[in-house]
């Protein structure tokens, strides 16, 4: 995923990358990453997994809908890049704009292709 071919973007305080897959059985597939030179312990860590796989969960429709409309699979990496622990509401927040920033650049994508 990170080797190439992907594309990524930043919502501080997450970096997006996501990938076109066609080997997945579901629509989306994610990667949570939160840095230990960053969060020395493993409860901050595990607490900011949490708070992003729960504003995934609640969100998760605003991709889902455009991937299962166009047939269509992807690999999703979140990877934290903040040095100190956010509310989740921000992290939510920041999770829909990513979501639809992804939704927006899969719809722009489809016309942009050239045909031969």
């Amino acid at each position: 995923m990170f080797a190439g071919g992907s594309r990524s973007f930043s919502i501080f305080p997450l970096r997006v990358v996501w990938l076109p897959v066609e080997e997945l059985d579901v629509q989306a597939s994610i990667l949570i990453s939160v840095s230990k030179r960053r969060f020395k312990r493993a409860v901050k860590r595990n607490r900011i997994k949490r708070q992003i796989r729960e504003a995934y969960r609640l969100n998760k429709q605003i991709l889902l809908a455009p991937l299962t409309e166009k047939n269509r699979r992807l690999a999703i990496a979140f990877i934290y890049l903040a040095d100190e622990l956010m509310n989740s509401a921000l992290v939510e927040e920041k999770i829909k704009a990513a979501l639809t920033r992804i939704v927006e650049k899969i719809s722009t994508e489809q016309t942009v292709q050239p045909t031969e």
